[in-house]
């Protein structure tokens, strides 16, 4: 008896272990139609955060964030915005950037949970992204926690700019690693995804559109917007939201973000909250005097950081 009961308690810990293991559970991630799919083609919604631009907030990039992430936010998944503008972006100190990316990718590998290596920009630089995303995916490519997002939030780029730039970025991509998902944006500010409805890419498999939104600014417009997509079979990730006013400052409306997940959820996409930062804004999560590691007491944790929290842990409750 006792034996038995020890097996069983050994089968619910490994149960358990893996559950919390994402990347252990889903496995290689695969795109079916406008669905996001774990390696069995069964339907995934990944649930996470994004760290700040990281020449802004660089504390923050770091192994342990991830763990704290993983362990007490129950994110699936991690967004690593590296900055392409302001002072000392990618382009101007590469080295630093690679720094502060590199711990942070390579903890979520270790952890188990999914990365996303997102290419924080407004402004195309085709030439730059292509030899970016190209070492990353010699570097990375094997590992199935990796996905690339290649363009954060275009401005002024008209779609066919940005098919012509994907094609290129996702074709080098692709020289180095077959199968990663890889996110592209859509103009105006990633929520122009009718025009991707139009005329998506084609002869590219496993990509995913963004759409991004801030919830206390954009509402039923968009989201019936992005339900019209996904019903065209496009395949959207929503890669960067928060519960505030566009700017990322502002009101907080915890009614109409609670509207955007619940049609995530109903949609079965994948979301992603902004940001893991200490700026004196309202999209941002941490007080000043949090720790660069974690774990953060809910003393330092801002009132939308809390309200993340909670959505992460209600719906990540596998």
């Amino acid at each position: 008896m006792k034996k038995l009961l020890t097996l069983i308690l050994l089968s619910m810990c490994a149960y358990h272990a893996h559950a919390i293991d994402p990347v252990k559970q889903y496995g290689q991630l695969q795109v079916k139609g406008s669905q996001l799919c774990d390696q069995q083609g069964n339907p995934v919604i990944l649930r996470g955060v994004s760290l700040g631009w990281h020449n802004l907030w660089p504390r923050f990039y770091n192994k342990k964030v991830v763990q704290t992430l993983k362990r007490d936010w129950h994110c699936s998944v991690v967004r690593a915005a590296m900055g392409i503008l302001i002072e000392d972006n990618y382009l101007e100190n590469p080295q630093f950037a690679m720094q502060c990316m590199t711990p942070v990718i390579e903890s979520a590998i270790k952890q188990n949970v999914y990365v996303i290596i997102d290419w924080h920009s407004h402004h195309l630089k085709t030439k730059e992204a292509k030899e970016f995303f190209g070492r990353m995916a010699q570097k990375y490519g094997k590992y199935p926690h990796v996905i690339y997002e290649i363009y954060n939030e275009p401005v002024e780029d008209t779609w066919a700019d940005l098919k012509k730039y994907a094609a290129e970025v996702i074709g080098e991509i692709r020289k180095y690693d077959p199968d990663n998902i890889v996110l592209v944006g859509c103009p105006h500010w990633d929520q122009d995804i009718h025009l991707v409805a139009e005329s998506p890419l084609q002869g590219f498999s496993n990509i995913m559109y963004t759409v991004h939104f801030y919830a206390a600014t954009h509402g039923e417009h968009l989201r019936e917007r992005m339900a019209d997509a996904v019903k065209k079979g496009i395949p959207v990730f929503i890669s960067e939201s928060g519960a505030t006013e566009a700017s990322g400052d502002g009101k907080i409306d915890p009614d109409s973000e609670e509207q955007w997940i619940q049609l995530c959820e109903q949609l079965g996409i994948s979301w992603v909250c902004w940001s893991i930062s200490d700026k004196n804004e309202s999209c941002s999560m941490l007080l000043p005097r949090a720790t660069a590691t974690g774990p953060w007491s809910d003393d330092v944790i801002k009132e939308y950081g809390k309200l993340v929290k909670g959505l992460l842990k209600k719906y990540n409750h596998e």
